[in-house]
C-alpha cells in the first residue's frame, strides 16, 4: 500500500520568497495507494505545524499516523482511489531541510542562518518535490490548520495544476489574536537560557519549548471540552519536591505530560520558524487584497471546513475563504461543524469530518 518515509532532493538551489537561497533541499514524504497509469489520481496532503509525513500506518511502518482514521482504503481520503502523497513541510525537523539541517556550504547546522520561512516556501517546496517525482498535476490538495494555509498558497501559486481544494480549519491570513498567541510562544522559547540565541546543543531549550507547547495545547481545544473532560478533578498524588505551586489539577497534569513529550521530539529553532511563517501568511500579498489573492485559485471544486468552537482559526476565517471563492465562480461547499474539540477537531473528531470530506472527494 505504501512505503516508509522517503526523501527527494530538489534539483538545483531553492530560492526563498523573502530572500536567501538554500543550496540544496531534501523533502521527506510518504505515499499510499497506487498511482494510475495516467498519473491523474494524485492527492497532495500538506500538514500542520507539528506532524511529519507519516499520516497513515503501513506495512513498512506500523505506528499510527497523525490522520490514521482519515487516510486509507475505503476511508474519507480513499487510497483505493487516490495516490496520496503527504509531504513534510520545508523547515520541519521530520526529515525535510530546515534550521536543524546541515548547511552544505559550512558543514554546520543552519540554526538561525536559515532564511526567513514563509507558507509560500513550504508550498513551493512541495510542488518541486512532486515535480521531481514525475507528478506534474494533482487531483486535489488537502490541508488542515497550517496545512490549510499551505493548500491555499499552493493553489494560488500553481493555479492551473490543481483540480480540487480541501481547506480544513485554515485561514487566508493570520489575524492579531493568533499572532499574539504565537508571539508569546516564541518568546517562551527564546527566553529560555538554554536557547543560547539559537546556538544550543541537544536537548536545547526544553523548558521554553514545553511552556510554548502548553499554551499551544490550550488554544488547540475549547473551554467547553476542557470543562467536560477534566472539570475540577485533582491529581491523585503530587510529585515530591514540587512545593506549594506544584501540579494540583488533572488539566495541569495533562498539559505537562503532552508538553514534555513534544519538547523531547521537536527542534526549537524549527518550531520558531514554522510558527512565524503562519504569522507572515497573507493572501492579500498576491494581488493587493484577500479577494484578489484567493481569486488566483482556479480549482473548480472547493471544500472549506470550519469548526464552531475554534478560537485559534475562528470559523469566520473559513467563511471568508468560502465566500470569496464562491464570488470568484468556484463550486464551493462550506461545512461548519459543531465539534467541541476546537481547532484540533480534525485530528480527534474524525467521525464528524470523514463523511464531509468523503462525500466531496467522491464527486471530483
Amino acid at each position: 500500500m505504501s512505503s516508509a518515509r522517503k526523501s527527494v532532493r530538489l534539483p538545483g538551489p531553492f530560492t526563498m520568497r523573502i530572500g536567501g537561497v538554500l543550496p540544496q533541499v531534501d523533502v521527506a514524504y510518504e505515499t499510499w495507494g497506487r498511482l494510475s497509469p495516467r498519473k491523474d489520481n494524485v492527492l497532495l496532503l500538506v500538514t500542520g505545524l507539528s506532524p511529519g509525513a507519516h499520516a497513515r500506518s503501513a506495512a513498512e511502518d506500523l505506528s499510527p499516523g497523525w490522520w490514521e482514521d482519515m487516510v486509507g482504503p475505503g476511508q474519507a481520503i480513499d487510497t483505493d482511489r487516490f495516490h496520496v502523497v503527504c509531504v513534510n513541510s520545508l523547515g520541519s525537523p521530520h526529515g525535510s531541510t530546515g534550521p536543524a539541517s546541515v548547511d552544505p556550504r559550512t558543514g554546520k547546522l543552519y540554526r538561525l542562518t536559515f532564511p526567513v520561512l514563509t507558507i509560500e516556501d513550504i508550498a513551493s517546496a512541495a510542488h518541486e518535490a512532486l515535480s521531481a517525482l514525475g507528478l506534474p498535476r494533482v487531483r486535489a490538495v488537502v490541508g488542515p490548520s497550517m496545512g490549510g494555509m499551505t493548500a491555499l498558497a499552493y493553489c494560488m501559486l500553481f493555479a492551473d495544476e490543481v483540480d480540487a481544494l480541501v481547506c480544513v480549519s485554515g485561514a487566508a491570513r493570520a489575524l492579531p489574536f493568533a499572532i499574539a498567541l504565537r508571539s508569546v510562544q516564541r518568546e517562551a522559547v527564546r527566553s529560555d537560557p538554554d536557547w543560547r540565541s539559537g546556538e544550543y546543543d541537544p536537548p536545547g531549550p526544553v523548558n521554553g519549548l514545553r511552556i510554548a507547547r502548553k499554551l499551544g495545547l490550550i488554544t488547540y481545544r475549547s473551554a467547553l471540552e476542557w470543562r467536560e473532560r477534566f472539570g475540577r478533578e485533582r491529581v491523585g498524588t503530587r510529585e515530591p519536591g514540587e512545593g506549594v505551586f506544584g501540579i494540583e489539577f488533572e488539566i495541569e497534569a495533562y498539559l505537562e505530560t503532552n508538553a514534555r513529550k513534544f519538547a523531547g521530539t521537536f527542534d526549537a529553532n524549527c518550531y520558531l520558524y514554522l510558527s512565524r511563517c503562519m504569522d507572515l501568511f497573507d493572501a492579500a500579498e498576491h494581488g493587493g487584497s484577500v479577494e484578489a489573492g484567493l481569486g488566483r485559485i482556479q480549482a473548480p471544486d472547493v471544500l472549506v471546513i470550519g469548526v464552531e468552537t475554534d478560537f485559534l482559526f475562528p470559523i469566520d476565517q473559513q467563511e471568508e475563504i468560502a465566500a470569496v471563492l464562491r464570488r470568484a465562480g468556484r463550486n464551493v461547499r462550506f461545512a461548519a461543524l459543531p465539534s467541541i474539540q476546537g481547532h484540533d477537531s480534525f485530528l480527534v473528531d474524525t467521525d464528524r469530518f470523514s463523511p464531509v470530506i468523503a462525500e466531496f472527494l467522491s464527486q471530483i
